[in-house]
Order: C-alpha cells, then structure tokens, then sequence
C-alpha cells in the first residue's frame, strides 16, 4: 500500500519487495498529473522488477494492472473491514481480499482493530487470497494462519521515518 506518507522512502520499499508481490497506489491526496507522473514511474519499476502495480481511487491510470475496489482491467482487490464487506468482495468476485486492520495502524488512527482471532474467521470465509493489513510486518504474518498474504505502509519504511 502506498500513500504520501512515504516520500522518498517509496523507491526504497518498492525495491525491498519480493518478485510477484503487489502494489496498491493510493496517492489520493497527490494532484492528478503528478499523481500520473508517479504511477508511470512507479509502473516502469514494478515490471522490471515482476510487481503487480494496481490503483486505488476513481480515475484510471495508464498501464495499470488492477483495481482495488472498483471495476477495471485486470486483478481486482477488495477492503475486507467486517462480514457485509466480506460479502461484497465475494460478489464481487475480487482476486484477492485486503483484511484490515488487523492491529492498530497509523493509517486509521483510533479505529478498532480485528485482532488475530476476528481477522482469522473473516479470512476463512472468503474464497480468494486473503491478505492480513493493519500493524503487519514479516514477524506478525508468521504467527498468523489462514492468510495468503501481508501487506503494509510503515514496515517497508525505516524506522525514523515512521513516527
């Protein structure tokens, strides 16, 4: 997941992810031709290096290759919050589901998270990847059966930075 948080640090998580992993731009906040400036430039580091690279939001981007919540071209992600939207990713049919948050994030600040055990039933009800987000990072994915997946903003950035 990304967002304008990040700066600078996005090149270097970017860099950090694994070969078939994924990208969700969500920029929203960023003005459109900037924003289509940084997907085309991010778009060129995802496929040399065999990412996924889809958006977040109502306007299109060139060469995107998916849609988190929407309808578009390619794999289509879903935010999975509660068992109504569970529902909705299923109908859906979305390719992956995006449980969140599991822990407490900076993302959603004072939100309930769904801790382990909630997030875990939500997971085993959905017929697709299902990805843990929310206070994950590699440690907490490893103790957390019934996920395909992690995804995250701040553990992919240094620690300075995420205060």
């Amino acid at each position: 997941m990304t967002d304008e948080r990040m700066g600078d640090d996005l090149w270097r998580a970017v860099r950090q992810l694994p070969r078939g992993g994924g990208i969700v731009f969500r920029h929203h906040a960023t003005a459109l031709p900037e924003r289509r400036r940084l997907f085309a430039r991010l778009l060129r580091l995802a496929r040399s290096r065999g990412l996924i690279l889809i958006r977040a939001g109502d306007v299109p981007l060139a060469g995107e290759m998916g849609v988190h919540r929407g309808c578009g071209p390619g794999m289509t992600t879903w935010p999975v919050h509660d068992v109504r939207e569970a529902r909705r990713a299923r109908q859906a049919r979305a390719s992956a589901a995006f449980i969140s948050p599991v822990f407490a994030t900076r993302s959603h600040p004072g939100a309930d998270s769904l801790g382990r055990r909630r997030a875990r039933w939500l997971a085993l009800m959905l017929p697709m990847t299902r990805i843990a987000l929310g206070g994950m990072d590699a440690r907490r994915f490893r103790a957390m059966p019934g996920f395909d997946g992690w995804a995250a903003i701040d553990a992919w950035l240094p620690p300075n930075s995420r205060a």
